[in-house]
């Protein structure tokens, strides 16, 4: 058996790691976006993790080289991979807590799903997937149902941000397969790294951050958190269980995202989910889980020794 694809103690704990961080990156998020406009947040997070990663690789896996070779390419995922999506989460949070962002956003792989179905010909729908699709749209129809019925606290508009973020990752996706056999870090510092230069001329002009009063402690000590905590460190994290366990099993990460952000939410923001909200999270949480085949593939044995 190959141990890259097993599922260990020390992975399934670096797992649960990752996941509380990149649910504390909405938690974070939810703080500093009442003090800093979402362009100059979405800067400041990109350029620090840029920085921090840079320092990390210090020079290796020939990373200015393969800058300077494929900086188009670079600029488009970073583009559609943090840019794009991270002002689209911000300028909704700015109307939502963190736990119900992180669950719109978390329909993620459905629409990767999607798109690598429309777009390539190596990503086809199987039934499962169908079905794992649909029941993860069926719970954010739920989601989106009361914005649109009723004068809910929390206006469509902002309820579809999150989730056009989570389609242009979905995008991404398909998008950074070209990168497939340059080292993970570099694509991580590359990508970063353009798109911070991409969002600072947006924030310059929207955003005026020479305008700005200095943030809180609070928002500052946010801003560190989502930029070396939430993207630095867990693009480092999450390579480390790719090397361990293999790129099916790191995307588990993707169900413990939501109930991290939820919970930071819970202890520290005073945030409460409706029973609508935690009825559109346990079935996207079912689709990702069929799409993810293996529980039922776990299933299929057992069931066929059953009558043995």
């Amino acid at each position: 058996m190959n141990t890259t694809n097993r599922m260990n103690a020390l992975t399934w704990s670096l797992l649960l790691l990752l996941g509380l961080i990149w649910g504390g990156s909405f938690f974070f998020a939810r703080i500093a976006v009442h003090y800093v406009p979402p362009f100059t947040l979405v800067f400041l997070r990109l350029s620090l993790a840029a920085i921090a990663l840079h320092v990390y690789i210090a020079g290796r896996f020939r990373i200015y080289d393969v800058l300077r070779a494929h900086w188009r390419q670079f600029l488009l995922l970073g583009l559609i991979n943090n840019a794009v999506p991270h002002a689209l989460i911000f300028i909704g949070q700015t109307q939502m807590g963190a736990g119900l962002a992180s669950i719109l956003n978390a329909t993620t792989p459905i629409w990767t799903v999607l798109i690598g179905n429309h777009f390539t010909t190596d990503e086809r729908l199987t039934s499962a997937k169908l079905a794992g699709c649909l029941t993860g749209l069926v719970g954010t129809i739920v989601l989106l149902g009361p914005s649109v019925t009723s004068g809910a606290e929390v206006p469509l508009w902002a309820l579809l941000l999150p989730i056009l973020a989570a389609v242009s990752y979905g995008f991404a996706a398909i998008y950074a397969k070209r990168f497939k056999g340059m080292a993970s870090p570099v694509i991580a510092a590359g990508q970063l790294t353009c798109s911070a230069a991409l969002i600072l001329p947006v924030a310059l002009l929207l955003d005026q951050p020479w305008t700005l009063a200095t943030p809180p402690i609070s928002a500052l000590v946010a801003i560190l958190g989502m930029a070396l905590v939430s993207t630095a460190f867990a693009y480092i994290l999450y390579f480390r269980i790719m090397a361990l366990a293999g790129a099916t099993n790191a995307s588990l990460v993707t169900l413990l995202v939501p109930p991290s952000a939820i919970l930071l939410g819970f202890l520290f923001l005073g945030e409460r989910l409706g029973f609508t909200e935690i009825a559109g999270m346990l079935l996207i949480g079912t689709g990702l889980l069929i799409l993810d085949g293996r529980l039922y593939a776990r299933m299929r044995p057992s069931a066929g020794t059953s009558g043995l």
